[in-house]
């Protein structure tokens, strides 16, 4: 099994791993560490930086008794132009799974393709389903349930929001898109989404969508890989900040979420960062605890 794509998962894996997530979250408060995945190894491969991603991903290896390997891409032989293909089956001998975070979608499809061991997608250009598990384990958390939630996305319809919509598509959540032209999701995930009757409004007033909403979600305006067109995307996503007037118009107790890392004053503003809205820092803080879950879920035997 590998997640590659949020969509890799069964509406009943899912629910399990967001299950077992609230679980681990709460026994970590008595015992830190377990010896559950005693005598296996994770690699995990970065061709992009990472914060939450990597620290979450070796602490819960470290607390579930395992062993991490941390890999820079240019550290690797991928570095000078060794086949993915290649390195997937090397290190398909040498450890359990592999966690890759990579510019391009590609390149973990392959990965995977060639590895026979499970592949985790650690973040790429088209979808980021690690950071949706513990979405949906955050919005649970705040709101009970996932089902019936309506979540107005702010912004940039990347990587992270694909991945949201096939999270809200499982859970049967409805999703609303606020983002200017040329800045939608993915037509293949909303369409995707909708053939699973799943509610997906892509919209171009931010206050349009925030109406009402249980959750509102923004990210960067300029992700990874987008800094040659830093000017631009800021002047285009200008009226799509996550700010007060937004917060006013969605219901009194909708949660503020973003996926971090967040760059003040563009696409969300100070107040609403730390109003008593904001789960912004339990959401980074249950990558861990739906990290552990994923990790139980594809080597725990």
């Amino acid at each position: 099994m590998n997640l590659i794509s949020i969509f890799d998962l069964t509406h009943a894996e899912l629910e399990g791993i967001i299950e077992r997530g609230e679980e681990l979250k709460k026994e970590r408060k008595v015992l830190k560490t377990s010896n559950e995945l005693e005598g296996k190894t994770l690699a995990l491969i970065f061709e992009k930086p990472s914060t939450r991603t990597r620290v979450s991903f070796e602490v819960a290896m470290h607390e579930l008794g395992g062993n991490v390997i941390s890999l820079n891409w240019n550290e690797l032989q991928l570095g000078r132009g060794e086949r993915v293909r290649d390195t997937a089956k090397v290190l398909s001998s040498y450890v359990d799974a592999v966690m890759i975070r990579a510019y391009r979608h590609d390149t973990v499809v392959e990965f995977a393709n060639y590895a026979s061991i499970p592949v985790i997608n650690g973040l790429t250009d088209f979808e980021h389903p690690c950071q949706t598990l513990a979405d949906l384990l955050t919005i649970r958390e705040y709101k009970n349930h996932c089902a019936g939630v309506t979540l107005a996305w702010i912004g940039d319809g990347n990587n992270v929001c694909n991945s949201l919509i096939g999270g809200a598509a499982i859970t049967g959540m409805k999703m609303r898109v606020a983002c200017p032209q040329g800045y939608e999701p993915a037509g293949r995930i909303v369409d995707h989404a909708r053939q699973m009757g799943c509610e997906v409004l892509i919209m171009e007033y931010a206050d349009e969508a925030a109406v009402d909403a249980d959750v509102l979600y923004t990210d960067v305006w300029v992700s990874m890989g987008d800094e040659h067109e830093s000017e631009k995307r800021k002047r285009d996503l200008r009226n799509y900040q996550l700010n007060e007037d937004l917060v006013k118009v969605a219901k009194e107790d909708a949660i503020i979420m973003h996926c971090m890392p967040v760059h003040v004053g563009e696409e969300i503003t100070e107040s609403v960062l730390k109003s008593k809205n904001s789960v912004i820092f339990e959401q980074a803080e249950n990558r861990l605890h739906a990290q552990k879950a994923l990790l139980l879920r594809l080597l725990k035997k």
